[in-house]
């Protein structure tokens, strides 16, 4: 089901000519323009994956649930019920505090796409996040009228085949918005979720491709086709050398970590420091687990590197205490 224009008005989008943007002829043609940036962000992408395809698997699934934190959190500003990544965090991991349930439903839902879970079909991919939110304009389309939105979806994205998989989101992004495969209110969210998950197809470490922000801040949703795909291919080298960087500085703050606690006797500093330079929050419980230490002893360290201003609490509960590096 394609929406007409007038229905499209009610969507972030330049009303003239939205037909016209599904024709892949003048995308094609942009796209042959932009070789360079093209090759930068595959470049950076490149090296995104080769960095995370250098990890142990540990220390690669802490890191990809460190940004796809970071994603989510974007991607909750694009919804409009922003949530902090902490607060996020501590909900995954049953630290629960008062929010927006709403928010924290799409959350959940993003994370597990971002993380790799979920089926390849668009129903199964939108699966366990059928429901609309409370309040919404516009239903979600179900059954028969869901699989004409995916059909229509998916012949888009057959034109489409000449384009780059990291050129084609803003095509995709389109498409996804007309045939009405989310309510309007999601439809970006839950477009962005599956396009970084679609750019990532061809890596061998990473599951989806970090775009959110760097999309919020170029815009790279709207305008006409000669700036979506170039704001597109920028917002995505800076989304790829952002994550390096937020890399990096967990390298670095594992150095800092380990020079304020030599004068710690014995190895137990290190082997928690490992812990919370692999995770992005850890409980006493899980340091216990992972390093194989007494609770007593994980709690006084993580209580140690708290006092060198090394690391913080979130959870600010005695019930149930989470804590993160200060990157």
């Amino acid at each position: 089901m394609v929406q007409t224009e007038d229905e499209i008005g009610d969507w972030p989008l330049p009303r003239a000519g939205e037909q016209d943007l599904l024709d892949a002829a003048p995308w094609l043609s942009r796209q042959s323009a932009l070789t360079l940036p093209l090759a930068d962000a595959a470049l950076a992408v490149g090296r995104l994956d080769a960095d995370l395809a250098g990890l142990d698997e540990t220390r690669r699934a802490g890191f990809l649930r460190r940004l796809a934190l970071a994603e989510v959190e974007a991607l909750l500003w694009v919804l409009g019920r922003p949530l902090a990544r902490d607060e996020i965090g501590r909900d995954l991991m049953d630290a629960r505090a008062t929010s927006d349930l709403e928010a924290m439903r799409f959350a959940r839902w993003a994370i597990r796409r971002l993380e790799g879970q979920g089926g390849e079909s668009l129903r199964d991919f939108l699966g366990l996040h059928s429901q609309p939110p409370t309040g919404a304009a516009m239903p979600r389309l179900t059954g028969d009228s869901f699989d004409d939105a995916a059909l229509v979806f998916a012949e888009a994205m057959g034109h489409a085949q000449g384009l780059h998989p990291l050129s084609r989101a803003p095509f995709a992004l389109l498409a996804w918005r007309m045939t009405e495969l989310s309510p309007p209110e999601e439809a970006t969210a839950e477009a962005l979720v599956w396009i970084a998950r679609d750019m990532a197809r061809g890596c061998e470490a990473l599951t989806f491709l970090p775009i959110a922000a760097e999309t919020r801040r170029t815009r790279s949703d709207a305008g006409p086709v000669e700036g979506r795909m170039e704001a597109h291919l920028t917002a995505l080298t800076a989304g790829a050398r952002a994550a390096r960087l937020l890399l990096r500085r967990v390298d670095e703050w594992q150095d800092r970590a380990l020079r304020a606690t030599q004068p710690v006797k014995g190895n137990s500093p290190a082997r928690v420091i490992e812990v919370l330079a692999a995770h992005p929050l850890v409980s006493a419980p899980d340091v216990e687990k992972a390093t194989g230490l007494s609770r007593i002893t994980s709690e006084r360290m993580l209580n140690r590197l708290e006092d060198l201003q090394q690391i913080r609490e979130i959870t600010g509960t005695r019930r149930f205490r989470l804590w993160t590096a200060r990157l």
